[in-house]
């Protein structure tokens, strides 16, 4: 298994050990134990195993600060204002505000059905089916047409440009001081 910088994982993505961690107290140690060294900062903390023992009698890391230099930070807050940026979070907008008002509305009228005019919900379609069942398993597929049509958008309409803002992001704050050396 690789990292998304392209690297490989040390045993096949398990713990490292804590020498082998952006941030840890002697990078020495990682070279000579031959752990695998991440400076991607979006590499995923929690599934590298910070805040975990490292094994039985081993004190567990502390986790990396979450103060950011004011550097980066300022690197963030201009990404943040970027017309790249507005842009993703413009297509995410777009995109999931109308399906949570359908996809709601949907499962309201469901309800409101329901509730209120059981005679039409009992209504027969074929032999034990009736329109309750029909609707309900509706919801179901509505519910994973949605999950469907979400992915697809994301990949077609967001992904690369998130990804491009990504590692942008992450040079400009290699370049500010604030990123991993």
């Amino acid at each position: 298994m690789q990292s998304s910088n392209g690297r490989p994982r040390a045993g096949g993505g398990g713990h490292e050990s804590p020498a082998g961690r952006p941030g840890s107290p002697d990078p020495a140690l990682a070279e000579a134990s031959g752990t695998v060294r991440y400076d991607d900062p979006w590499y995923d903390a929690l599934a590298s195993g910070w805040g975990e023992p490292a094994g039985p009698g081993v004190p567990a890391p502390a986790a990396p600060s979450r103060t950011r230099d004011s550097a980066a930070a300022d690197v963030y807050l201009e990404v943040q204002r970027s017309a790249a940026f507005q842009e993703v979070r413009g297509r995410y907008r777009r995109f999931v505000v109308p399906a949570v008002v359908v996809f709601f509305s949907w499962y309201v009228v469901y309800v409101v059905a329901a509730t209120s005019a059981p005679e039409l919900m009992a209504r027969p379609v074929a032999g034990a089916v009736n329109v309750a069942m029909l609707a309900g398993l509706a919801q179901f597929l509505t519910t994973f047409l949605l999950t469907w049509a979400y992915a697809r958008h994301a990949r077609v309409r967001r992904d690369r440009a998130a990804l491009e803002l990504r590692w942008d992001t992450q040079e400009m704050a290699r370049g500010a001081g604030g990123g991993a050396a």
